[in-house]
């Protein structure tokens, strides 16, 4: 829909182009408009503008597949955007940015989903409060650090590593050595939201591609990067 009422919403989102996609949220204040938004990342060189507030969504899953995220919306202006780029420009300067308006209105309080574990997020790696079963499993994602980030979550192939992706990641030649199952993309310091997911036996990779505050190099050169099994 165009419109929503406010609260605890979750996002289902199904990837059914060719390639990597995600679904970010973007909180438009100060009277903002998604053509103000438009307008100011026309301009690859100006930076995310202090009036857009980056309130998560449902990261990237392969083509095909789907990911979710569960988060609190408030009423307001909103931008659903793709910021992916591999292998080009981001998708949204394709036309993958849409309006998403959140009206006023009384709701009751919304009950948390009920989470098996918490991840958090932090300068520069993860910490789960338990380990991951094998099933599907709701994890509470909460960045506890003072940056923006994110956790993109990947299942290694069979005997491949996370030096393997990284190999991949480099130049994107033959299959990748994994696959994109999803997670939450960039939240704001303090933010927290859900995601589930079904974790089946095998090798796992938590990543945060988000660019630094100081050097603007993503998180995971500087070893926000965690890997896990799942038995």
């Amino acid at each position: 829909p165009d419109s929503l009422p406010p609260g605890l919403t979750e996002f289902r989102f199904m990837n059914k182009g060719p390639s990597i996609h995600h679904m970010s949220l973007l909180k438009l204040e100060e009277g903002k408009t998604i053509q103000d938004l438009t307008a100011a990342l026309s301009d690859p060189n100006a930076g995310t503008p202090k009036w857009v507030k980056e309130v998560g969504g449902p990261n990237a899953p392969d083509p095909g597949k789907e990911a979710n995220a569960t988060l609190m919306l408030h009423p307001g202006n909103y931008a659903l955007i793709c910021f992916v780029d591999i292998g080009g420009p981001p998708h949204f300067t394709k036309g993958m940015i849409r309006p998403l308006h959140v009206y006023s209105a009384n709701h009751d309080s919304d009950a948390k989903p009920k989470a098996d574990l918490t991840l958090t997020l932090f300068d520069y790696n993860f910490k789960e409060s338990t380990p991951i079963k094998a099933g599907t499993r709701t994890l509470e994602v909460h960045n506890g650090g003072p940056q923006i980030h994110e956790v993109e979550m990947i299942k290694l192939a069979p005997g491949k590593t996370v030096d393997d992706f990284f190999k991949w990641f480099d130049k994107m030649e033959g299959p990748p050595p994994g696959s994109a199952i999803g997670g939450i993309s960039s939240l704001e310091s303090g933010m927290t939201e859900y995601f589930t997911a079904d974790f089946t036996p095998g090798n796992y990779v938590f990543l945060c591609f988000v660019g630094d505050e100081k050097d603007h190099k993503p998180h995971f050169a500087h070893g926000m990067v965690k890997t896990f099994s799942v038995e």
